[in-house]
Formats: C-alpha cells, structure tokens, sequence
C-alpha cells in the first residue's frame, strides 16, 4: 500500500507541506527515493528491545539488529544532500557501536540525551535506572544546514535584567534565547498525556519540532523510515517542511494521516486572516461606550 497525501484531506493542501505516506519497509522501497534529495532525515527505528509494534519488527537484538540497522543505513544515507544531516533515536545498549558505523560515514556533529523525566518509583537495584535516550546527529558534511534561531530558548524576564549590562545591549543572543544544550529534558508522553496516540514508543512533538526548525530549511523534504504514528509528519506539516515517510503497519499510517490533518486545519486556521468586525458589532459597540 502506497498512500500520497497531497490534495485529499478535506482542509486541503498547504504550500510546501505536503506528506507522501509510504505504507511499506523502506529497506523495500528506497530505490524508489533519489539520492541527494532529502535535506534531512528523523530516524527512530526500532530499539532492538522486543517492543510490540503490531509485528515482529523488534524482534531482533545483538548483531542481528545491528546487522538490520547497518543495511536501512546503508540505504539511508545517500539519500541526504550535500547540506543534509540526520539524527537518529536509539538506546545506549546499542549507540556505541551504531555511531562508530556511522561516523565512517558522516560527519558527527552531536550526541544528544534525551532527558526523558521518568519519576522515581523504585526498580532495579542491581543498577542505576535508564532514564535516558540517546540521539545522535550527524552531517553529510562541514557545509550542512543549521538554522539556530527558531530553536533557541527565551531567556526569562529576571535573567535577561540580570544581563542587562551595556555590554550586552543589542546582542542577539539575549533577545532572542540560547542555544539548546545536548541534554534535552523532555516528559514522555504518559497515558493521560494530551498528545498521546496508541502507539508504545510515541516521542514527544517538542523534540521532533526542534530538529526539524534547525536542520531542514523552509519548504525543504524530510525522510522518516520508520514513521511510526507519524510525529515527524506533523511537525513538518506544522512548519512548511515537505515529507516522506515510511511505516509497515497500516493502523499507525492512519493514525498519521489523521494527525497531519489535524495540523494543517489547525496551520489554516492559523494563516487566515481576522474577520472584520460587522458594522452593526461596531455600532453597538460605539453606543454601549456613549451611553457608559
């Protein structure tokens, strides 16, 4: 099955944030993709830790899995521009061995921790308890796209008084935010959680958002192997970014194809302009401020 969402959601299309949903394994279908034509690719494959995702797709661990991972990397990568990066969600069990194959390949720009808030409530005590994702980014060159400053975050109104000197008057830094750190301490999304959808490993829209602003320019394509309920998706449609994306099971194509038309409703809603008032609103407006 080979769903091309462009025109068919019902609150229509929005330039540059089309989504072409690929109900297939992307190791099957990425001959059918250019080389050189993604600017960025979100990868978050399975962990090799026997989740269920409707399927055997976990199943695999030790170097099986890595195996796997090496062949949809191998793939992946000519994928991406001359300006293009990648990050890729994986856990710690296997992140050693994942970067060194890929900074064989790519430029290694970072290695982010996801923070993921896991309150305390007991568990192991043979070891210290696994709070944490990790992420690595990584770049097809030294010339890759990275736009900071629709991710910096906002100094508070008491920390920027305190940085006030004249000194740092106009600096660009204090008015508009600093930079992410490489630990992003982010909730995961709990059952109750407003954004939650049914799948087992939903990453927060917050984190995908960030590394999309940053490393895919407007109207550029982001590539998703493993779509999963299609959070990528949304923060593409979300911010005039192109999309592709690759997931095996049909239910979570539906649950992505729902929530990218949730979010371009709600971009439409954001983009038309205010009504103006009606003159019989004004005239009465007007009346009640004479009469007061």
């Amino acid at each position: 099955m080979h769903t091309v969402i462009d025109e068919p959601l019902s609150v229509g299309t929005l330039t540059g944030a089309d989504a072409d949903i690929r109900n297939c394994d992307f190791l099957a279908d990425a001959g059918n993709i250019p080389d050189a034509s993604i600017d960025l690719i979100v990868a978050d494959p399975p962990y090799g830790l026997g989740k269920d995702y409707g399927n055997d797709s976990d199943m695999l661990s030790g170097e099986a899995f890595l195996e796997w991972t090496y062949r949809w990397l191998d793939l992946a990568i000519p994928k991406l521009k001359p300006s293009g990066s990648l990050y890729i969600f994986c856990t710690w069990q296997y992140s050693p061995e994942l970067f060194v194959f890929l900074k064989r390949h790519l430029l290694m720009i970072n290695e982010i921790v996801w923070d993921r808030r896991v309150p305390s409530m007991g568990g192991t005590t043979r070891k210290f308890t696994s709070v944490h994702d990790n992420i690595g980014y990584f770049a097809v060159s030294k010339d890759y796209y990275f736009d900071l400053d629709p991710v910096r975050i906002p100094y508070d109104a008491e920390t920027k008084k305190a940085r006030s000197r004249k000194i740092f008057e106009g600096s660009k830094w204090l008015e508009l935010g600093y930079n992410p750190k490489d630990v992003w301490s982010v909730s995961r999304l709990h059952r109750q959680h407003a954004e939650r959808v049914d799948h087992p490993t939903q990453k927060p829209l917050q984190i995908v958002e960030r590394m999309v602003l940053a490393s895919c320019p407007p109207g550029g394509r982001v590539l998703d192997p493993f779509m999963g309920s299609g959070t990528t998706a949304v923060a593409c449609a979300r911010h005039g970014r192109q999309f592709t994306g690759h997931e095996i099971n049909a239910d979570y194509c539906a649950i992505a194809e729902s929530r990218i038309a949730e979010a371009r409703a709600a971009r439409l809603r954001q983009e038309q302009p205010a009504r103006p008032r009606s003159k019989a609103l004004i005239t009465t407006d007007t009346a009640v401020q004479a009469a007061e």
